[in-house]
């Protein structure tokens, strides 16, 4: 896989350019601020852009304007965002595309579910970190449709929020998958979502919750 990485932490971004590069990919830039990371994909054409959220030059969301900027013309590249917070306004524009992941620091250092994530990504998916998603699940309780979703029908949500299969999800809550098909198909239902392939119609559960979290 080649890799672009966006970062401005030096130490963090010669850090994540050796784990990927031990795992057998390719960094063919890692750039610090989001001017060059503009400029560097463009002209590489990755597979994967690695991109700090907050970078120069005005160290606020910069990394995820690039990102917005560089979806509109790579609809098909993997852009995986990273962050010590959580930033949605432009994160809801990127997730209804697939082939991006949002996810904070810190889960960086579970190596193996990194690489995955970034995988999963490549093939076109979509996961957002577990943290973010509780906090979201928390904020968008205000929303009349949400509000309708039972306790275990926001684990599920969650959990697609994720990039899990209907199987994956089975998995990790000891469910059957009939049951978790179940599950989906009233999360869809009351979310109003309009009539589209489930595959869309899953994203945009996902997208229902960031954009009431950016309206509150």
């Amino acid at each position: 896989m080649r890799i672009v990485i966006a970062e401005d932490s030096a130490l963090f971004r010669q850090g994540l350019s050796n784990l990927l590069e031990d795992a057998g990919h390719e960094v063919v830039a890692a750039v610090g601020n989001a001017a060059a990371a503009l400029a560097r994909t463009r002209a590489l054409e990755p597979d994967v852009l690695v991109c700090d959220v907050r970078m120069p030059p005005d160290l606020t969301d910069d990394g995820a304007r690039a990102a917005v900027l560089l979806r509109g013309e790579f609809p098909r590249m993997g852009i995986v965002l990273l962050s010590q917070h959580m930033e949605t306004t432009h994160t809801a524009r990127l997730v209804p595309g697939g082939y991006f992941a949002y996810l904070l620091k810190d889960r960086v250092l579970d190596v193996n579910e990194f690489l995955e994530t970034l995988r999963r990504v490549r093939q076109g998916a979509t996961a957002l970190d577990p943290e973010m998603v509780v906090e979201l699940i928390g904020a968008a309780r205000t929303n009349r449709r949400v509000e309708a979703l039972t306790a275990r029908e926001r684990e599920v949500l969650a959990l697609m929020a994720e990039g899990r299969t209907n199987l994956g999800i089975a998995q990790r809550l000891w469910l059957t998958e009939r049951t978790v098909e179940t599950h989906v198909g009233n999360i869809l239902a009351k979310l109003e979502l309009p009539v589209a392939p489930q595959d869309h119609r899953r994203v945009m559960a996902v997208v229902t919750y960031l954009q009431t979290q950016g309206s509150n």
